[in-house]
C-alpha cells in the first residue's frame, strides 16, 4: 500500500494519537483476531484489513518509526509493506481472555488473573513559537514544562518514609476484581486501589500519598532546519511520570512559526516582494537580495519587466527537513512609481514622454525602444 493511499495509522487501529504502547498493542490484537485469514477464509476485504492493521502496528509499536510518523506522516516512514503476522502482539492474549471470560491459561500463557500493572504517565503537549529564520537554520531552545514527577521523599511509593504500601484488601493485590454475568467471569479495575494493587495507610506528606508532585522541568528542544508550522516533535519519556513508579509519558512539542515581515512560505518554497524603480523595470538591472539564510544572491531584472513578474532563485528557499534539495526563492517585482519630482526631473521625464510619442498609448514595443534610447542619451 503506497503512502499516497494509506489511511492514517491511528485511524486504522482506532486509537488516539497519544495512545500508549499497550493501547496500540491491544487495539492491534483485537483487529488481528477479527480479520485473521484463518477466521475469514476467502474474504479478500478481511485479508486487506488484516494487512492494514499489521502495517499500522509495525509503525506505531516502534518508538523510532512512530516518532518519524508523528512528525512527518507517511512521508517520514516511506512505504512499509506487510511483512507478516506478528505473534508477539499476542504474547499475553490468554490474560485478556482469562480476565474477560475466565478461561485461564488455555493458550499456554501465564493463566489466572494478572498481578498489578504500573500505569504509564500522561503525555503532554507544549506549543513552541519560533521565527521563520530559526525554522530555516535549526536551533536549540530551552523550554519550561510543568509536569508531575516522582516524589523524591517517598521515591514514588506514596508512603511515608519508613513504611511500605500494603496489598489492597479488596482485590488482594491484583488490581482487579472479578464478578459474574451469567456463566461469564468479568474483570474490572479495583475501585479501592484504582488498579494499583496496593494502598498507603501512612501517606507521604509532600505528595499526599500520590507518589508524584508537580514540578517545572527545564528542557532543551533541538529543532531541525526546515521545520514547518504545526509539526510535532516527540520527546520520549519527558511527559508525566506514571503513578506508583510507572513509565513516564512523552512530551509533544508543537511548532508554531510566526509570520515573517519579508518572506512568506509555501512548502519548502519562499516568496518575497522586491520593490524596483520604473527605470530599472524599463532598462533592466542587477540588484542584490538576501535569502532567509542571510546569503546574498543576484537578482536579474530583464529590460521591460512588468509589475508582478517573478524571478526564481533555485535552492534559495527553505531547507528540506528530510535532507532533500532546498526549496526555491520566488522574487515578485513591485514597480514603484515616484510620487514627488523636482523641476529638473519633471522636465526630463516630460522630454522622455515627448520623444516616446507623447502621453497617448501606442504600440508597446516601439514605445519601449524609444524610451530605452531616450534614457541611453541617444
Amino acid at each position: 500500500m503506497g503512502t499516497d493511499q494509506a489511511r492514517d495509522y491511528y485511524d486504522v487501529l482506532g486509537v488516539a494519537r497519544d495512545a500508549s504502547v499497550n493501547e496500540i498493542k491491544k487495539a492491534y490484537r483485537g483487529l488481528a483476531v477479527k480479520y485473521h485469514p484463518d477466521r475469514n477464509p476467502g474474504n479478500a476485504e478481511a485479508e486487506e484489513k488484516f494487512k492494514e492493521a499489521a502495517q499500522a502496528y509495525a509503525i506505531l509499536s516502534d518508538t523510532e518509526k512512530r516518532s518519524r510518523y508523528d512528525r512527518f506522516g507517511h512521508q517520514g516512514v516511506g512505504d512499509q509493506p506487510f511483512t507478516g503476522f506478528d505473534p508477539g502482539a499476542f504474547g499475553d492474549f490468554a490474560d485478556i481472555l482469562g480476565d474477560l471470560f475466565g478461561f485461564g491459561d488455555i493458550f499456554g500463557g501465564r493463566g489466572g488473573r494478572r498481578g498489578q500493572r504500573r500505569r504509564r504517565g500522561h503525555d503532554l503537549q507544549y506549543t513552541l513559537r519560533i521565527s521563520l529564520d530559526e525554522a530555516a537554520k535549526g536551533i536549540e531552545k530551552p523550554i519550561r514544562v510543568p509536569r508531575l514527577e516522582r516524589c523524591d521523599t517517598c521515591d514514588g511509593t506514596g508512603s511515608k518514609p519508613g513504611t511500605t504500601p500494603e496489598p489492597c484488601g479488596t482485590c488482594g493485590g491484583n488490581g482487579q476484581v472479578m464478578f459474574r454475568r451469567g456463566f461469564l467471569s468479568v474483570a474490572q479495575t479495583c475501585p479501592t486501589c484504582s488498579g494499583a494493587g496496593r494502598v498507603n495507610r501512612y501517606p507521604c506528606e509532600p505528595c499526599g500519598g500520590h507518589g508524584r508532585v508537580e514540578k517545572e522541568a527545564t528542557l532543551v528542544v533541538k529543532i531541525p532546519a526546515g521545520v514547518d508550522n504545526g509539526m510535532r516533535l516527540r520527546l520520549a519519556g519527558e511527559g508525566e511520570d506514571g503513578p506508583q513508579g510507572g513509565q513516564a509519558g512523552d512530551l509533544f512539542v508543537v511548532i508554531g512559526v510566526t509570520p515573517h515581515e519579508v518572506f512568506s512560505r509555501d512548502g519548502d518554497d519562499l516568496h518575497m516582494e522586491l520593490p524596483i524603480s520604473v527605470f530599472q523595470a524599463i532598462l533592466g538591472a542587477e540588484v542584490s537580495a538576501t535569502t532567509i539564510l542571510n546569503q546574498a544572491v543576484e537578482i536579474e531584472i530583464s529590460p521591460g519587466t512588468q509589475p508582478g513578474e517573478v524571478f526564481r532563485v533555485r535552492g534559495a528557499g527553505m531547507p528540506n527537513i528530510n535532507g532533500r534539495r532546498s526549496g526555491d526563492l520566488h522574487v515578485h517585482f513591485k514597480v514603484v512609481v515616484p510620487q514627488k519630482l523636482n523641476s529638473e526631473q519633471r522636465q526630463l521625464i516630460g522630454e522622455v514622454a515627448r520623444i516616446g510619442g507623447g502621453f497617448e498609448p501606442e504600440d508597446q514595443r516601439s514605445l519601449f525602444e524609444r524610451l530605452k534610447q531616450a534614457f541611453a542619451g541617444d
